[in-house]
């Protein structure tokens, strides 16, 4: 089998992916814009081959090199990025290539466009926040009526697009009329804004869109007030075995398996994201429940993966591996669950604890701790701390330990 791995060295952990695919037998054919001699050394021993493009955004050599590989080791069975940024590309490429194991580019709307996510959401029966488009001034009746229907505060982001940068609330006419007073750099979503946190349904499933493994992260501080106001946050992994302290976790498993069978996802990671209303909203939802946010067809970002592993005892990068090679799970799942914690710290912050506490005090939890990479730091933090708990009262009190300010 062939898989063509576009952009392997980037988020740099992604050759745990490679590293799981090659050890199943399976030809792993990097294309990437890190000079050879730059290549993470784990990424470049589990590739078959890597082949450099200075420019991944350049199509005509993206699809020479895809070329260059069906010439030398027959045909392409995978193209996949597992990255958003390049999910249009993977598209075009795959359709180019003849390969039929991903999305085309006729499929990119209804799973880039944030607009368009909430039909497949609804066919799953899962509510989404009420919305209207914007693409500047002509607009600003139209999302003023909207503000009246649904009230203060609204959240707008761009359609399309990935993580929270460019995001804004707008909390009144004043700063609707300001952010609609000239043409936007590209179409806006504007939305009711939810208080309430994130919640995602992460997982990996098979050719037929069945899950073949799913876990729960929920996010105490949505990403976006992370970035906007610049302070820290923590989150937790929940695997589906153990209690859920802040919804039904088996309403939750079924709804996400039935949101992936909507979407028609195949052979991939995915993260979808849900708010969890802390209070009612009138004459939309009630507090505790769940409304769909968006799809990523992905694996979490950050390190969550590797946090995904250690709550659930098994390696969600070879479950990848399985799916891909053999279309089943075929790790033991009967492993021991824990909750598991990422408590971050950023460097513009002051805490009580030092480090070197942390570590003592929690040195039979922590798994893994260091600093998030600088293109990381804004939305995740700058140091971060794992640690895994079979107790969850005690994983609130680590992630309240390491961000109690001085």
């Amino acid at each position: 089998m062939n898989f063509i791995f576009i952009s392997p060295n980037f988020p740099v952990r992604y050759f745990k992916w490679v590293e799981a695919l090659s050890g199943h037998g399976i030809n792993v054919l990097g294309i990437g814009d890190s000079p050879y001699y730059d290549v993470h050394p784990r990424l470049s021993k589990a590739l078959k081959e890597y082949y450099f493009v200075s420019d991944l955004s350049d199509y005509p050599k993206m699809l020479e090199a895809c070329r260059y590989y069906e010439k030398k080791y027959g045909k392409i069975d995978f193209i996949e990025s597992d990255n958003e940024w390049w999910l249009e590309s993977d598209a075009r490429l795959r359709l180019d290539m003849g390969v039929n194991s991903g999305f085309h580019p006729a499929d990119m709307h209804r799973i880039k466009a944030k607009s368009a996510m909430k039909e497949a959401f609804r066919s799953a029966g899962v509510k989404t926040m009420r919305y209207v488009l914007a693409d500047g001034p002509e607009d600003l009746d139209k999302v003023l009526t909207f503000a009246k229907e649904v009230n203060y505060p609204l959240f707008a982001k761009p359609d399309v697009g990935v993580g929270a940068n460019d995001s804004f609330s707008l909390n009144n006419e004043e700063e609707v009329r300001k952010f609609l007073a000239k043409k936007l750099p590209e179409t806006y979503i504007v939305e009711e804004k939810i208080d309430g946190i994130i919640v995602s349904f992460d997982g990996i499933c098979d050719s037929k869109s069945e899950v073949a493994f799913a876990t729960s992260d929920h996010f105490m501080t949505p990403i976006a007030d992370v970035v906007n106001e610049d302070t820290d946050y923590y989150y937790y992994n929940n695997p589906f075995d153990l209690p859920f302290h802040d919804i039904d976790g088996k309403a939750f498993l079924e709804t996400g398996k039935r949101v992936v069978k909507s979407f028609g996802i195949r052979d991939r990671f995915f993260h979808i994201e849900f708010f969890v209303l802390n209070k009612d909203k009138e004459g939309f939802a009630k507090a505790n429940e769940f409304v769909a946010l968006e799809c990523n067809m992905r694996p979490p970002g950050g390190y969550t993966p590797d946090l995904i592993d250690y709550a659930n005892s098994v390696s969600c990068y070879e479950i990848y591996a399985d799916v891909i090679c053999y279309d089943q799970n075929r790790q033991d799942m009967g492993k021991e669950k824990y909750y598991a914690f990422a408590a971050a710290r950023k460097d513009v912050i002051s805490y009580r604890h030092s480090e070197q506490e942390i570590l003592t005090r929690y040195k039979n939890e922590i798994c893994m701790h260091g600093r998030y990479p600088a293109h990381m730091a804004k939305a995740m933090g700058d140091t971060y701390y794992y640690g895994r708990f079979k107790d969850f009262e005690k994983g609130k009190e680590f992630a309240a330990f390491v961000a109690e300010r001085a």
